[in-house]
């Protein structure tokens, strides 16, 4: 396990060195929560267009899904494991770049958002059909920003963010499976109503 942790954390040190005047403000952003609200709201408005009900029915399977993923990031495995954010990592102090955002809660294993941007993602990849192609791409690449961002920002550590986005994507992957099922069982009720 030490060495594992050895290697994370060169990472992280190498990763986060990469720092500049450029990217700072922008890797701040991408993290911000806030700033991704009109990009949310456009995917429900797209959803509901396109998909009436059944987009409604999607939504709510997105507000499960990311309850899920945050509170089995946040809720059980950071005070499981309470690893340390490489911020609070006393033999770091005075080798990390920390963005304007601060240092963050005292553990970082694993990483929420990494967990709800990949679920998110993982699930519109899945229960969107391919009109949404672009979309779907998109979604992983703005996964993968974002969760790069916790790193570059001086907040977690890769494995943090990478056991996050596969618990994200598996949970993700999941509750697509989940919400299948659901569409399917209420198409049958509909049928039987007619």
């Amino acid at each position: 396990m030490d060495y594992l942790n050895s290697i994370d954390t060169a990472l992280f040190l190498f990763l986060n060195g990469l720092h500049n005047a450029f990217f700072d403000p922008v890797m701040y952003w991408l993290s911000h929560k806030l700033i991704w609200i009109p990009m949310y709201l456009l995917i429900v408005f797209l959803m509901i267009r396109r998909y009436k009900m059944r987009g409604i029915l999607m939504l709510l399977f997105v507000g499960l899904l990311i309850t899920l993923c945050d509170q089995t990031a946040s809720g059980l495995l950071k005070n499981m494991v309470q690893r340390l954010r490489p911020s609070h990592e006393p033999a770091l102090a005075g080798l990390i770049h920390l963005s304007k955002a601060g240092t963050g809660g005292l553990y970082g294993f694993v990483s929420s958002h990494a967990a709800n941007v990949f679920g998110l993602a993982t699930f519109l990849y899945f229960v969107l059909d391919r009109q949404f192609k672009p979309l779907k791409y998109w979604l992983f690449i703005w996964a993968f920003l974002v969760s790069y961002s916790r790193i570059y920002n001086g907040v977690h550590y890769p494995g943090d963010v990478l056991v996050g986005g596969l618990i994200g994507a598996g949970l993700g992957f999941l509750m697509a499976k989940a919400y299948f099922i659901a569409d399917v069982y209420l198409q049958k009720k509909e049928q039987q109503k007619s």
